[in-house]
């Protein structure tokens, strides 16, 4: 593969795009837009007045990067993907990410991942957007883990793709798409970015070595992840963008897999759903962190819309009341692929070929232990297209 950056060298390579479609006449597009009518995930162009979707972060938005770099993660082989794409895609999820829905909601095609596309056809497999998150990616670069005494081997473990690496990509993409500066402003201009969610990568690999939550991550670590967010938003509005969904993180504290790993014998250290508090707690801190800091940025531009995009409330809305939603109550803290024990998620990599597979994922909320099924993104999704999980909510930024 060609490298798209010789400056970055092996750390950036790329993959080919998933689907393609013409461009939605222009009247249909003043015709859709007032009403923000969701379009069909091949619907080319842009219903909404967007042109193109760009996202960054981690495993929730990865649509294929990590296993460009490591072609034997799970997620390379079936069950991942089977409910939508029928074949393993290099998504960490039995199906649709909340950005493929987002793209759908647009009339855009699935954004490609960024790293396996070759430079030579990079213009035109990104023409309506790029996936740069990365699996297992942090806001904060490995040299900070380093400087915190991380093991080695764990250090290695991190990928080389930092927010601000990501950020460093969609600069090639951008110059790859506009050639001069006028070409780029238009594309800023006309273009949905979504950055996150990320840092709770951050906060695990700490914990791993155990970090303590309340000496060490949320004083001197949280602010520091939130500075990255903060540093990616203004490098895009600088370069001209009007619209950026920044997501907070879902609740750690109610995932499979750190529930297995971070056990705790007292029970008031559960809430009433379960979920661990002092993870949710972590995670409360951060959100708030990044929603301060968002309020904080300025925006001369009447037009520049920062939306905030609460994952943490559209998660927790599905684990209190599962049944209102579609979901089994069973399938509320348990992963639907996994290894076995309370979760079903006994070791860090549960979910393969030969995993407990449930009967129906539509019915989980949790997928691997570590991240959702497409039926729990998707109620996300809905949540920050139309409302009450955005304020103000993407559709509502329709762009006619």
């Amino acid at each position: 593969m060609v490298n798209v950056n010789n400056e970055l060298g092996s750390e950036l390579k790329p993959m080919p795009s998933m689907a393609a479609s013409a461009v939605l006449p222009l009247l249909l597009s003043i015709l859709v837009c007032p009403y923000a009518t969701a379009a069909p995930a091949t619907g080319g162009g842009a219903s909404c007045g967007y042109t193109h979707l760009f996202s960054f972060g981690d495993s929730i938005s990865d649509a294929g990067n990590f296993v460009t770099f490591f072609p034997g993660a799970p997620a390379t082989a079936l069950p991942y993907g089977e409910t939508f794409f029928r074949r393993p895609t290099g998504r960490f999820c039995d199906g649709r990410l909340i950005v493929d829905f987002i793209a759908e909601a647009l009339g855009l095609s699935f954004s490609p991942p960024f790293l396996g596309v070759d430079r030579t056809a990079a213009a035109a497999e990104f023409r309506q957007g790029a996936n740069f998150a990365v699996g297992a990616a942090t806001a904060l670069g490995k040299d900070f883990f380093t400087e915190m005494g991380l093991s080695p081997a764990l250090v290695r473990f991190i990928p080389p793709y930092s927010l601000d690496v990501q950020m460093e990509g969609f600069k090639q993409v951008l110059h790859l798409l506009g050639p001069t500066e006028q070409e780029r402003k238009g594309i800023m201009s006309s273009s949905l970015f979504v950055v996150g969610e990320v840092g709770e990568n951050d906060y695990s690999y700490l914990m791993l070595q155990n970090r303590s939550i309340d000496a060490v991550i949320k004083p001197l670590v949280v602010p520091k992840v939130v500075a990255k967010i903060e540093n990616a938003v203004k490098v895009l509005l600088e370069l001209g963008t009007k619209t950026i969904v920044v997501p907070g993180d879902f609740p750690m504290g109610c995932l499979p897999r750190h529930l297995t790993m971070f056990q705790s014998t007292d029970p008031d250290s559960y809430d009433a759903d379960g979920c661990s508090r002092r993870l949710n707690d972590l995670i409360q801190h951060h959100n708030a962190a990044v929603r301060t800091m968002l309020e904080r940025i300025p925006r001369d531009d009447p037009a520049v819309a920062v939306v905030y995009a609460d994952y943490y409330g559209a998660g927790l809305e599905i684990i209190h009341n599962p049944l209102k939603h579609g979901f089994a109550e069973d399938g509320v803290l348990k992963a639907c692929c996994g290894d076995g024990g309370p979760y079903n998620s006994n070791s860090f990599v549960s979910c393969n070929a030969t995993s407990n597979l449930c009967p129906d994922p539509t019915k989980y909320v949790q997928w691997d232990g570590d991240l959702l099924t497409e039926a729990a993104y998707g109620f996300v999704a809905r949540g920050v297209l139309h409302g009450p999980y955005a304020d103000p909510s993407i559709l509502s930024t329709c762009r006619c």
